[in-house]
């Protein structure tokens, strides 16, 4: 396993860190806790050291089936949750984003009892809220690392302009945001807004949200009760919605065939070492079911892509569909 620089926060972070959403239980179809423990802890005897999840997947069981998993192992991982999100009302739509400084102490206090643990490495704000001046929210991760509950703090799914707003209050330690092959937004704003001011970067959904896993087909279909996939629209981009997604998974198939096979690698090794070509990108989080998983999709850390494939591979991703330019994060996902 490589590592980088996180940023400025002094760490050295794994390339690829271990992404805890699909641990919900509720958003990627169902899954099994102990297969998921034995996962994360493939992913850590693998050299990953890094671990996200939030209190958001699951209402809390994401967080509940780390603190298992990390269970006398805490000390060699830098784990990161998140804040912000909340459920909403009882009868009422949701989730509700509520960056104030109430909730935000209210959510760390309730998820560090979930984790057991005393402290986090890094506390997101999960999205960003219309409803709370940037200040007060800046304000309240200040005082969350004052009081030791927290060592870093930072963003997720900010603009490089919110993060600019954030940073006339408090530092920003992290960002995290969405970024792979059929997503590049965050390349025009946020990452060279990152890298000029030393903001550790996690990119979330490497492998496109499962496009370029080579698992699906023009037939395949999601469960609308347990795949959020099935609405069609990955964060702002309808690149799951009817003749899209059989147009992108025409895409993965030519990648495939004419990138990954004949390195006689799996499509998602590729995926990755395309994520990790980027410099702004300090680990690119990758979720796994199975410790399997975990093993097919690590090894594309060690890759690197020379300039003809990144050529071949940039003219194969022209033919995405679906995929927009402007990156909205105020509109709900």
């Amino acid at each position: 396993m490589r590592y980088r620089p996180f940023g400025r926060t002094g760490l050295q972070v794994s390339v690829v860190g271990f992404g805890c959403w699909p641990m919900a239980g509720d958003r990627y179809g169902a899954i099994e806790d102990d297969e998921a423990i034995r996962a994360i802890h493939r992913a850590l005897d693998r050299g990953v050291n890094c671990v996200d999840t939030a209190p958001a997947y699951g209402a809390g069981h994401s967080e509940e089936v780390v603190a298992r998993a990390l269970e006398g192992r805490r000390q060699d991982v830098i784990l990161v949750t998140k804040c912000g999100v909340k459920a909403p009302p009882l009868g009422q739509p949701g989730p509700l984003r509520d960056a104030s400084r109430a909730n935000i102490f209210r959510e760390i206090e309730a998820s560090l009892e979930r984790l057991r643990t005393d402290w986090v490495d890094v506390l997101l704000v999960h999205w960003p809220d219309a409803g709370t001046p940037v200040e007060e929210t800046m304000r309240a991760l200040d005082d969350v690392v004052a009081s030791g509950r927290a060592r870093f703090v930072g963003v997720s799914n900010f603009t490089g302009a919110m993060l600019a707003e954030c940073m006339r209050s408090r530092r920003v330690d992290v960002s995290q945001v969405g970024y792979h092959m059929f997503d590049r937004r965050q390349e025009q704003e946020t990452f060279p807004y990152c890298g000029a001011e030393g903001i550790g970067v996690m990119g979330y959904g490497s492998l496109g949200h499962g496009l370029l896993t080579g698992a699906f087909t023009a037939a395949t279909t999601f469960d609308p009760a347990r795949d959020w996939r099935a609405g069609g629209v990955a964060f702002g981009q309808p690149i799951f919605r009817g003749e899209n997604l059989k147009t992108n998974v025409g895409v993965a198939d030519r990648l495939r065939r004419e990138v990954a096979d004949p390195r006689g690698v799996p499509l998602s090794q590729i995926a990755l070492a395309w994520v990790l070509a980027n410099p702004a990108v300090s680990t690119a989080l990758v979720g796994a079911r199975a410790p399997a998983e975990v093993d097919a999709n690590d090894a594309g850390a060690e890759l690197d892509l020379p300039s003809a494939e990144r050529a071949t591979i940039d003219a194969i991703l022209a033919g995405v569909v679906g995929r927009v330019r402007e990156f909205t994060p105020l509109r709900p996902a």
